[in-house]
């Protein structure tokens, strides 16, 4: 599964992309958007079935990215007022890097609970999307039958592993704890990726 330093990464591509005024404030704001979803990593030890449902749901940054919408639209801003002008739309980046570098990774990976607390179900979108000589475009990320794999369980019956949570209930005395950092080469070349990237948005503004 993605570990936090990927979702980080993640969040540093969106702020690299998409900040106009790029410091390490603002950079660290967006990434800390981004890291969000993790935190019931912990909560799940006292709410069984948390992790990847409190925080991990798409309802988060639809709610925010709603209030940051409204926020702005406003004659006397809050955001503006307490944050600068740039304030907004920082925000505004947050809220994506929480979508797509906190939410989206693990919906590909493993699975969250897309809808919760609404509607609690987990789901998986992992596949692929061929063009095939014979059949066409054929996709395999969405299988919404009664087999379907992008279904799951629910918080009742759902547990993830984390080197914090190692089974639902007590974990066993003495057992192993491992945190990962990249999990694939893939997930390596999106951090190096990130790091590249910001590196050469600080070196711009020299």
């Amino acid at each position: 599964m993605p570990s936090t330093v990927v979702h980080v990464a993640f969040g540093a591509l969106v702020a690299t992309a998409l900040l106009r005024e790029f410091d390490a404030r603002t950079f660290a704001a967006v990434c800390a958007f981004a890291a969000l979803p993790d935190v019931d990593t912990f909560l799940g030890v006292w709410i069984a079935g948390g992790h990847r449902a409190l925080l991990h749901t798409a309802l988060l940054p639809a709610v925010l990215g709603a209030l940051v919408y409204w926020d702005t639209r406003r004659a006397e801003s809050w955001l503006h007022g307490r944050f600068g002008r740039n304030g907004p739309h920082v925000a505004a980046v947050g809220v994506l890097a929480l979508l797509f570098g906190g939410v989206l990774p693990d919906l590909m990976t493993n699975g969250v609970n897309l809808l919760y607390p609404v509607h609690d179900r987990f789901y998986t979108f992992a596949g692929s999307i061929e063009i095939s000589s014979a059949e066409g475009v054929v996709q395999t990320f969405v299988d919404l039958g009664p087999d379907g794999s992008s279904v799951g369980g629910t918080t009742e019956n759902t547990h993830y592993y984390t080197g914090v949570d190692l089974e639902r209930g007590s974990d066993p005395a003495g057992a192993e704890r491992v945190f990962p950092v990249v999990s694939s080469g893939l997930q390596l070349v999106v951090v190096l990726t990130a790091v590249a990237g910001v590196v050469g948005r600080f070196q711009a503004k020299r």
